[in-house]
């Protein structure tokens, strides 16, 4: 427990420091529908992807409100009794109805609290770190009382937006600024801190705190070295297909379940991401191998080999996470006969996608556009998209249509194109 001065000093220091905070660019998220709603509004994230920014934004909605970040030091033993001196200090100040609370899986028991709170009027928004941990906690707590909102490091969209460059400006210097901007944030990525300053060790010590600070102390882990050569070969093996019985032999570990365990941490705190080979039956699915994915390429160039990322990866990571911003069901489509197709939206409008650096070469057109015939063909699709550095076209096939498009104007009208 800590004591009322304590806890009344760092909501002070908190809610002088928010208020003086930048607050940054709109995201793509849906403000009004969640300044609307009755239920608690859960916003969750990898650390320094903008959660605190988005709740000051929200906090622009309301004449008065409180808030308090248990990322904080001061409140390490904040306990679940202290939430009653945590009230009393917010209604002394003002008893505002309207409760902002960052990093709020810091505090053991903070559900039963926050449904109590809920059912008493007041409005609520809560960020995490950690997505499988609220989850849980959120089904087993607050079942039908909230609704979740992921936030990821800024999309191309939000970046070009945060350059001040207006895509829809007709001049003609606009394409050039674009492609300038996509190169850098395809190697740069989206963290908006990083983008701030560019600091060499600001996203490497992201990768750092994260497994040292949190997934290790939060699961106990005591195998640290293999951990961290897990997220190591992760990194740099991102897009690629992964065993997990060769991931326990490069590890050295007597059990296939701990590399389980270790990925489905490191995907808890949003690193990386399994992406399923497609398949009717569930139980196929867990056994084929698996490709990774990574959150952020600019993360990913801090941290791994460079010299194993080439471009076609990283356009296929870009397009990979724009894709799970926008859907649930994410796969990756192998035919009958064994041609793969990098991406396989399960959904009512299934979308293939195939991502390739360039389809100059005559080889890797041919290959590239087989792949998709044969699962359109398969999935009965009348059209397809191949994605490339910067390659626009389109081509006409016996199952129908192959969209060639740039992943940098994919990314920007994406939505639009997939008819969300």
């Amino acid at each position: 427990m800590i004591s009322d001065l304590i806890i009344e000093e760092v909501y002070a220091d908190q809610l002088q420091l928010l208020k003086k905070k930048d607050k940054g660019i709109l995201r793509e998220i849906p403000y009004e529908s969640l300044i609307k709603s009755t239920q608690i509004v859960v916003v969750t994230g990898i650390r320094r992807c903008g959660k605190s920014t988005l709740l000051h934004q929200l906090t622009g909605y309301y004449n008065d409100f409180s808030y308090i970040n248990f990322d904080d030091e001061r409140l390490f033993n904040f306990a679940l009794d202290d939430f009653q001196k945590l009230m009393l200090i917010i209604k002394k100040r003002g008893d505002t109805k309207n409760i902002f609370i960052d990093e709020i899986q810091n505090v053991t028991g903070w559900e039963r609290f926050i449904r109590r709170i809920h059912d008493e009027g007041y409005k609520i928004f809560i960020t995490g770190s950690n997505s499988k941990l609220l989850s849980s906690e959120l089904a087993t707590h607050l079942t039908g009382r909230y609704t979740k909102t992921e936030l990821y490091p800024f999309s191309f969209n939000e970046y070009i937006k945060w350059l001040k460059i207006n895509p829809d400006n007709p001049a003609s210097d606009t394409k050039a600024q674009l492609l300038a901007a996509f190169d850098a944030y395809l190697i740069n990525g989206g963290f908006p801190g990083y983008l701030q300053n560019m600091e060499g060790d600001y996203l490497r010590n992201i990768y750092e705190d994260i497994i040292q600070k949190y997934l290790i102390v939060r699961f106990g882990i005591k195998n640290i070295k293999s951990l961290k050569v897990l997220a190591h070969y992760l990194y740099s093996n991102f897009t690629k297909e992964i065993s997990y019985n060769t991931l326990k032999n490069v590890l050295n570990l007597k059990s296939v379940n701990t590399v389980k365990d270790y990925i489905d941490y490191l995907q808890q705190a949003y690193m990386v991401f399994e992406c399923y080979k497609y398949d009717y039956s569930l139980k196929k699915q867990e056994i084929y191998n698996k490709k990774c994915f990574v959150i952020d390429n600019g993360l990913r160039m801090s941290v791994a080999f460079k010299f194993n990322a080439d471009m076609g990866q990283l356009l296929e990571n870009l397009v990979y996470i724009e894709l799970r911003r926008q859907y649930e069901s994410v796969y990756f489509y192998k035919t009958k006969e064994n041609y793969e197709v990098d991406f396989y939206v399960d959904s009512r409008q299934p979308i293939l996608i195939q991502v390739c650096l360039t389809t100059e070469d005559a080889h890797t057109r041919i290959r590239e556009v087989r792949s998709l015939t044969k699962a359109m063909n398969e999935r009965q699709l009348s059209e397809s998209y191949l994605l490339t550095y910067n390659e626009e076209n389109s081509l006409a096939t016996d199952r129908g249509t192959i969209h060639i498009l740039p992943v940098w104007r994919w990314l920007m009208k994406s939505k639009q194109i997939m008819k969300i």
